[in-house]
């Protein structure tokens, strides 16, 4: 079984603005199981450029720039196109990679919000970086902070809610459908989105809904694939900040190699590329909406 990283991929720059950037894609043919395949360190991206004071950051009430925190558990899992977003809201951010520097603590009540990304960790590791995210996420919520969890972030954001994370049945890794419940046609960021979508997943664990939460997504082989808890702390076991880079990196990586002995099917980055850039502006430019509501920002 083969996977074919060799598309081109196009990342977008501004969601909805007018520009794409082209980023050639270097071409690979990786054969699994992965024998001699030799690690290369995390690409660079272009979402992680630090971003310059003259894009025109709104403030919030408390003065300054309206700024969030964003929390990576591993460099080559990070914001992708969650940042365009952001970027559009005109809200700076924080990043901490704590792969880099596992034992890293942060004051996340400072901010304006919070982002924990995924990763191939488990939010029940006994680690000095999974116990660092973990207090970040629960000093963000005893702050009443807007938070969103990706993946192994929402895990963490479930279990720091006293939920179960465990086993899913079956690893659930490629392009697959997330349908909606009932709940979501009311739901800030998903109302309007009633027909299934087919989103990107990479996970082998699951949690419970936390106590008090609302179930918001579902697919074939997970149940609990989006939940809500109050008004602005989200938690989403799929991937939609990804770019065809991104997935042709995390497939490229060492730490992935054991799930890709699963699959299957062929796994094609751009597969449903445009559909999930056009879905992540909408969702996540909807939560940066929370975010500049409860900093009270001023225009």
């Amino acid at each position: 079984m083969f996977v074919d990283v060799g598309h081109i991929a196009y990342l977008q720059e501004d969601w909805p603005g007018e520009g794409w950037i082209r980023l050639p894609l270097a071409s690979h043919r990786s054969h699994w199981p992965p024998g001699g395949v030799t690690r290369t360190p995390p690409r660079p991206s272009v979402y992680q450029t630090p971003l310059p004071a003259e894009r025109g950051y709104h403030e919030s009430l408390t003065g300054g720039a309206m700024r969030i925190l964003a929390v990576q558990n591993e460099s080559y899992e990070h914001l992708g196109l969650i940042e365009a977003a952001l970027r559009k809201a005109g809200i700076a951010h924080d990043r901490i990679d704590l792969s880099k520097e596992p034992r890293r603590r942060a004051a996340a009540e400072s901010y304006d919000g919070l982002i924990v990304m995924g990763g191939p960790a488990s939010a029940n590791d006994d680690t000095p970086a999974v116990r660092a995210a973990l207090d970040i996420v629960a000093r963000a919520l005893g702050a009443g902070l807007p938070a969103l969890g990706i993946c192994l972030g929402a895990q963490m954001i479930a279990k720091s809610l006293g939920a179960r994370v465990f086993r899913n049945p079956v690893k659930e890794i490629g392009w697959a459908p997330v349908y909606w419940t009932e709940n979501a046609a009311s739901d800030p960021l998903f109302r309007g989105l009633t027909e299934p979508e087919t989103v990107f997943h990479w996970h082998g664990e699951t949690f419970d809904l936390p106590d008090g939460a609302v179930w918001l997504a579902r697919s074939d082989r997970c149940r609990h694939q989006a939940f809500r808890l109050g008004t602005n702390v989200y938690g989403l076991q799929f991937h939609l900040e990804v770019t065809p880079e991104m997935i042709a990196d995390w497939l490229m990586q060492d730490a992935n190699c054991a799930d890709l002995r699963d699959v299957v099917e062929p796994i094609d980055p751009s597969a449903n590329a445009a559909r999930l850039a056009v879905l992540s502006g909408l969702v996540f430019g909807r939560w940066c909406g929370l975010v500049a509501r409860r900093a009270g920002v001023r225009a």
